[in-house]
This record gives structure tokens, C-alpha cells and sequence, in this order.
């Protein structure tokens, strides 16, 4: 039994009685009851001084109540905010303090009730009795409020930590409602401009049920999950509202990229259309080996441009259902198309003017191999009087290539293999490039 239910079942007054004062004209007069005048004074003075142990107590079991009532409120806040084992030991140790408040209620309760002090024929002996038994029952009251006050004060930090916690839930709350409402406006503006937005209607619809839980509270879910799913609520709101704000400018840029690749498609087909004249002036004076590889590139090209439009009407389809993603898809698919494109066209080209450069001095790209190679063969000797064999053998295998190609260079009469001997002198350098990383990473 709680300390407050009993304070309504008592019915408690704190006045004093008067008897004593209404006993006065009786004593002086001489008339009356049996007792003497100074025996009926003695009694009255045992009574009085009864009422004031029954005060005492009274005030005693209400400040045990209140203080009693004060933790039950604050161990409400730590178990929403806390779910440590200090916090559950808290509980259970006030849990065992409430069982002493019972214990020492009831019996308040009872001697209160024991000892009736307006009874008129109380005497000395039961009024003296009474005193001692309310001076008892106070006595037990405060020490159980002293226990009380002392397992307050252990448990405030706790209730600060948790009261901490808690007052950060009504910001973070608003911040997701705030979102929420800033996510309603957004795509309300998209739909205004004639976006469906279904994806992000349904997105939003599917965080109503979150929303329900906030507003049930953090003392029916918890601080730390509430303010968990506040952020959550607030960070998928804010996704929704910059996708909804971010729909007219997507649109745009893939109006742009559709038609920037279009444009692009035929620029390639114009330029595929001069590839042919390109690879007969490298037949006529070049060596098949040189340009057998490009021969297909102008239908290749073809087949990439038509592949590409099929794309771009896809994807234009795509744009203008809506389903942006999708769009942007195939629009990443026909520019990495196109680039691949762009570069077999813009090859033979290349090639033409390389093997032109070559076949009119082929001692520049041969010098600048050798440079390459001797540049390579002073990193590996600096600080060394003998390079590492790890080093030295693939330079001198570099040496050695690029040797070989140079004879076979000049062992090809009239029409030489000019591209082979471009790609082992490329190839002779990167091998040495190799080496001079892996030496600058070792250092």
C-alpha cells in the first residue's frame, strides 16, 4: 500500500483540540464528574501532547509520499532513456524500497488508527501510550524517507544523463516532422509541374506509420529509439524532397544529353565517311601488316551509329514516361557506345600519321626508346656499384627487344613493317616504365 492512497483513508486533521479550555468552567465551579480538576488537566495535557506526535507523524508520512512520488517520476525518465544495468538495478532497488514504504505506511496507518485521542473517556495511561506509538511511527517514517533521500541522490546522475537524452527528442521530433512536411510541399510542386512522382509518393506514404510512432511518445517506445527514428524519418523525408526538387532539372539534363548524343551520332557518321580514302593511302604505301586490323572500321562504325539511335529512341521513350532512371541508363550506355566509336573512326588516322612519321625517320622514336632505357639504367646503378639482377635483367631484356626490332626494321626492304616496329618500341617502354616504378616504390 502506497504512503498517498493511505493519506485519503485517514482523513487526516492537524487542529488541536480544545478540550482542555472547555473543561475550564467546570473545574473552577466545582462541579462535574468524579475525576479532580488537576487530574482532568493532566490528561488533557497527555492529550495534547499525543495530537503533536500524531501531527508529527502525519507530516512525516506526507513528506514520504511526496518524495516518494518525486522518484517514481524520475525512474519513469531513466527507464525511457536508460536501458544500462545501472538503470535496472535503480529500478529494482527502489522496488525494494516501496515495500518498505508499504510495510511502514501500514503500520502508521494502523496506529492511527489504534488510538482514538477525541475519545472523552481517555485516560493518562492511553493517551501516554498513544504518544509513544506515534513518536515510533514518525520515527520509522523518516528513516525510510532518510533512506529515500539517500537513493535519490545516487540515482541523479543517472536522471541527468536520462533527462539530458529526453530533451533532445522534442527537437529532433520537429526536425522530422518539419521534413516531412518539407518532403509534402516538394513533391507537391513536382506534381504541379506535371511529374507523376509516383516512386517518391510512395516513398513518402510508406514513412506515415513512422510518424505515428513519434507522436506516440519516447515513454511508450524509448528515448534513444525515437530520437533514432526521428533521424531516420528526417534523413528519408530530406531524400525525397531533393529527388522531388531535383525531377525538373533531371528532365532537363537529359533533354540535353539526348540531344548532345544525337549530334554526336552524326558527326560520327560523317566522319566514318572519310575513313575510306584513309585506308587507301595506307594500302598503297604500307606493308599489309600495317593495316589490316582497320579495314572493317567504317562498317563497324556504321553498325555502332545505328545501334546508338536505337538506343537513343529508347531512351527518349524512357524520358518521357518518366522513368528517369531507366533514361539515364541507356543514355550512359550510348555514350561509352559512341565513345569506343569515335575512337576506331579517329584510328586510322592516327595510324596513317604515325607510320608517316616513322617512314621518314625512324632513328627519332628509336632514340627515344633508347633514351627511355639509359635514363631507367642510371636509376638502377645510383648509389650502386652493380644494379640489382631484378632490375638489370628486364633492362637489358628491353636492350635487347628493342635491338631486334630495329633490325627487323631495316631488314624489310622496300615496304618494312613499320607498325610492328611502333608497337615493340611502345611496348619496350612501358616494360621499362615497369621497372623504374617498382624501383622508386623499393626506395
Amino acid at each position: 500500500m502506497r504512503a498517498r492512497r493511505s493519506r485519503s483513508q485517514l482523513g487526516l486533521s492537524l487542529t488541536l483540540p480544545l478540550l482542555f479550555a472547555a473543561a475550564l468552567p467546570a473545574a473552577f465551579s466545582g462541579g462535574g464528574g468524579s475525576r479532580p480538576w488537576w487530574g482532568r488537566g493532566r490528561v488533557e495535557d497527555l492529550r495534547t501532547a499525543a495530537q503533536g506526535a500524531k501531527d508529527a507523524a502525519a507530516a512525516a508520512f506526507y513528506e514520504l509520499d511526496m518524495a516518494q512520488r518525486d522518484l517514481e517520476i524520475a525512474l519513469e525518465t531513466i527507464g525511457a532513456a536508460d536501458d544500462s544495468p545501472a538503470a535496472a538495478r535503480a529500478a529494482a532497488d527502489f522496488a525494494a524500497l516501496g515495500e518498505r514504504i508499504d510495510q511502514v505506511s501500514h503500520h502508521y496507518i494502523a496506529t492511527v488508527d489504534a488510538h482514538d485521542l477525541d475519545a472523552e473517556g481517555l485516560d493518562a495511561g492511553a493517551a501516554d501510550r498513544a504518544r509513544a506509538a506515534l513518536l515510533m511511527a514518525q520515527s520509522e517514517l523518516q528513516k525510510v524517507k532518510a533512506d529515500l533521500d539517500a537513493f535519490a541522490a545516487r540515482i541523479a546522475p543517472l536522471q541527468e544523463r536520462a533527462a539530458s537524452q529526453l530533451a533532445q527528442v522534442t527537437p529532433a521530433v520537429e526536425r522530422a516532422r518539419e521534413a516531412l512536411r518539407a518532403a509534402t510541399a516538394a513533391l507537391d510542386e513536382a506534381r504541379a509541374a506535371g511529374f507523376g512522382a509516383d516512386e517518391l509518393a510512395t516513398s513518402l506514404a510508406a514513412l506515415a506509420p513512422e510518424l505515428r510512432l513519434l507522436n506516440e511518445g519516447a515513454g511508450r517506445h524509448g528515448v534513444k529509439p525515437t530520437i533514432r527514428r526521428a533521424e531516420d524519418v528526417r534523413r528519408r523525408a530530406g531524400a525525397i524532397a531533393a529527388e522531388a526538387a531535383r525531377l525538373p532539372r533531371l528532365a532537363a539534363e537529359l533533354d540535353r544529353r539526348l540531344s548532345s548524343l544525337r549530334t554526336r551520332a552524326e558527326a560520327i557518321t560523317t566522319r566514318a565517311g572519310k575513313v575510306e580514302p584513309v585506308l587507301s593511302e595506307l594500302r598503297r604505301r604500307f606493308a599489309v601488316a600495317c593495316w589490316q586490323d582497320l579495314q572493317r572500321v567504317p562498317e563497324q562504325a556504321a553498325d555502332a551509329v545505328r545501334r546508338a539511335e536505337q538506343l537513343l529512341v529508347e531512351a527518349r521513350r524512357a524520358r518521357d514516361e518518366q522513368r528517369f532512371d531507366a533514361a539515364t541508363a541507356t543514355l550512359t550506355s550510348v555514350q561509352a557506345l559512341l565513345g569506343r566509336t569515335d575512337e576506331a573512326v579517329s584510328e586510322p588516322g592516327e595510324r596513317l600519321r604515325r607510320l608517316n612519321e616513322v617512314s621518314f625517320d625512324p632513328k627519332q622514336e628509336i632514340e627515344r626508346t633508347r633514351f627511355v632505357i639509359r635514363d631507367a639504367q642510371r636509376l638502377a646503378m645510383a648509389g650502386r656499384s652493380v644494379p640489382e639482377p631484378r632490375h638489370a635483367r628486364p633492362l637489358d631484356a628491353a636492350v635487347e627487344r628493342l635491338d631486334r626490332a630495329v633490325a627487323e626494321l631495316e631488314a624489310g626492304g622496300r615496304h618494312p613493317d613499320y607498325w610492328r616496329f611502333l608497337t615493340e618500341a611502345e611496348g619496350v617502354r612501358s616494360a621499362v616504365a615497369a621497372v623504374v616504378e617498382e624501383m622508386r616504390a623499393g626506395r
